[in-house]
């Protein structure tokens, strides 16, 4: 391949072997493989992906499981992603649904994305609806643990991935780090939240007692890339109430979100330049 300079050197097939079994193993079915499905895959020598899995997970990128010997990718993956900004699926795809959504059920709404053991809001309608009770929303920040938003998320993250934010969650010192701390709690909230197919806070976020809000999971290549909510006024709306007139528009604009997704390929999941505070919880969720 050509380099800047105009001289040309030779692909590093190693390289793109690795790039080749860790993209095998991001669209696997449960995201998780064994030795055979990857080499099929790959159409790479059963000897060949076992060295490249060996050197994949003394880098910390590739984990097994030591109860099926099936491979999955591990957290360190994500860190490649961490330098890499690209917000235009944001503006070209979550903000027109978002607009649409406003039309339908004219209460707010945020798409949120995970940062640590919050979420952070990424694009939000609070501004334009009538019926908004704060405006500045995006970078600002909502405990993962307490929100329709986050909930959403962390039922339907991968196992590792969820567990690490319980772990962030639990070493802090507010009502999300007390209630991450209840074993039983967060079991839970994730058992309900994937029983009812949505997430939501009816009051329960102490520092928002009259917001109530649901939200629904953005999933690319069937795992999730955040959430999207609608916030109302619990004095106004029942959650009953909210669930039987507002889901449906929910669940389709979240529908032709991911649609869009699928046809442009991967958005990044994450930005880092979001607000970082793990103590701001200055909005509803």
């Amino acid at each position: 391949m050509p380099s800047d300079s105009g001289a040309d050197y030779a692909l590093v097939r190693g390289l793109v072997r690795g790039l080749d079994l860790l993209r095998a193993l991001n669209g696997a079915e449960e995201g998780r493989a064994n030795l055979a499905q990857l080499a099929a895959a790959t159409g790479l020598h059963r000897t060949t992906v076992r060295r490249l899995l060996e050197t994949l997970m003394s880098e910390g990128y590739v984990r097994r499981s030591e109860s099926d010997d099936r491979y999955r990718l591990a957290l360190r993956v994500r860190a490649l992603a961490e330098g890499f900004r690209d917000d235009d699926w944001i503006a070209a795809i979550v903000a027109p649904a978002l607009s649409e959504l406003l039309q339908r059920v004219v209460w707010p709404s945020d798409l949120t994305t995970p940062q640590g053991a919050y979420v952070v809001i990424r694009e939000s309608t609070h501004r334009f609806s009538p019926l908004s009770f704060h405006r500045a929303m995006v970078g600002q920040t909502m405990p993962m643990l307490l929100t329709a938003s986050g909930r959403a998320f962390l039922a339907h993250c991968p196992d590792e991935e969820r567990e690490q934010v319980l772990h962030l969650a639990r070493s802090g010192t507010d009502d999300q780090a007390r209630l991450a701390r209840v074993d039983r709690f967060v079991a839970h909230v994730v058992e309900r939240t994937r029983e009812m197919g949505y997430g939501s806070n009816d009051g329960e976020w102490t520092s928002q007692r009259k917001v109530g809000a649901i939200a629904l999971p953005v999933r690319f290549g069937g795992r999730p890339l955040g959430a999207i909510n609608i916030v109302y006024l619990n004095r106004a709306v029942t959650l009953k109430e909210a669930v039987r007139r507002y889901l449906p528009a929910l669940q389709n604009a979240v529908r032709g979100i991911e649609d869009k997704l699928a046809e442009r390929g991967a958005p990044a999941a994450a930005d880092p330049d979001a607000a970082r505070s793990r103590d701001a919880m200055a909005t509803p969720g």
